[in-house]
């Protein structure tokens, strides 16, 4: 809507009234603004057009007419990079012949080697969970000095005198150092000879059979297994706590084998009078170094730290603090020290009659006679 005051005004000098412009292109073109021309700045060297007005505005995404979408792009080389000629494939010849050189079966060996290494980690790993591999090389520690001389002292106990494991610092010493160290070694192979003196004897009274060997085998087994639960239970029971493992009380266990070999072996040369003979005088040995081993092991106390001296302000005095190498030892109390003689005896009356069990039907009655 266009409104001019001058037109309103007729020749009569009345109002006259406004037109009212419907079109807007009969109003006419407005006259173009000047261009924004700046004065040149003194020493401005004129030689530059100035820039002209931008462009219109136009919605929309510019194309380019000579782009074609619908080509299809070419296909990826990603075996080889760009701009590097492609080399033929090795034939299986050269493969071999490549196989065949020094560096290549150095490095195959080292692999394997490394492989190899890994997989004993795994299987170590493994197998200590449930089988304790390194403890059991501390109790087969064992020389033919020590074997010699621990058959002695479970035959003739009553001379030893120093009964105390040695320790080095935390550790027990292995038994090849240390005759009181309980070992497996003997057991094991008591247990084996045990089982193959058996054969024999049931042989020398024709009731030898295949099975008997498995069956005296398994019977020994099953008793010593039995033997090992009686003990934990009781120790559960009565709420014992000892400084002994449960591989010691094995080889503690197995140590019967000894007197049962030489009892059966009295038994075979002199009969029944000598089988029983040889088993009170093994048994009362094996009672006594029983007793004398599992004594300082059973009636010790646990190590308690010393209580350091208090003021009356509950400060420690510094001239009177404890030696921190002196060694304390917590003495049990009555009902404690009760229930460690009560296992000890048990443990010690136990073995004999276990003996005295898997031997009594071997021995033949009568001395065999001369050849």
């Amino acid at each position: 809507m266009n409104f001019n005051a001058s037109r309103n005004v007729g020749q009569t000098g009345g109002i006259r009234k406004a037109k009212r412009v419907s079109d807007v292109a009969a109003m006419g073109a407005p006259s173009p603004s000047p261009a924004f021309s700046p004065a040149a700045p003194p020493g401005f060297a004129p030689g530059f057009q100035p820039a002209g007005p931008p462009p219109p505005y136009q919605e929309g995404i510019q194309l380019d007419p000579t782009q074609d979408f619908g080509a299809v792009p070419p296909a990826g080389n990603f075996g080889y990079m760009g701009g590097y000629p492609q080399s033929p494939m090795p034939n299986p010849a050269q493969l071999g012949s490549m196989l065949h050189q020094p560096i290549v079966q150095d490095m195959a060996l080292q692999y394997g080697n490394q492989l190899a290494a890994q997989g004993r980690e795994v299987v170590q790993r493994e197998i200590n969970k449930y089988v304790p591999v390194s403890r059991l090389r501390y109790y087969f520690a064992v020389d033919t000095r020590y074997v010699l001389r621990k058959l002695l002292l479970i035959m003739f106990p009553y001379t030893h005198k120093e009964w105390m494991v040695k320790y080095d610092q935390d550790t027990p010493v292995q038994p090849r150092y240390d005759i009181n160290a309980p070992d497996l070694y003997i057991p094991s192979m008591g247990y084996v000879t045990y089982v193959l003196l058996a054969g024999f004897m049931l042989g020398l009274q024709h009731r030898f059979s295949p099975e008997q060997i498995g069956m005296q085998a398994s019977s020994a087994l099953a008793y010593i297994i039995f033997e090992m639960i009686m003990y934990l239970v009781t120790l559960y029971v009565t709420n014992t706590s000892t400084h002994l493992k449960t591989l010691d009380l094995l080889a503690f266990s197995g140590y019967k084998y000894i007197i049962m070999i030489g009892s059966l072996l009295a038994g075979l040369m002199l009969g029944k009078t000598g089988y029983y003979c040889s088993l009170v005088y093994t048994s009362f040995a094996l009672s006594y170094f029983l007793v004398k081993t599992l004594r300082l092991q059973l009636l010790s106390g646990s190590h308690a730290p010393e209580q350091q001296p208090q003021t009356a302000y509950g400060f420690t005095g510094g001239y009177a603090a404890p030696n921190p190498y002196a060694e304390a030892w917590s003495k049990p109390g009555a009902g404690g020290t009760k229930r460690r003689v009560y296992f000890l005896l048990f443990v010690a009356v136990t073995q004999p009659l276990l003996s005295w069990w898997l031997t009594y039907h071997l021995v033949p009655s009568d001395a065999p006679a001369p050849a």
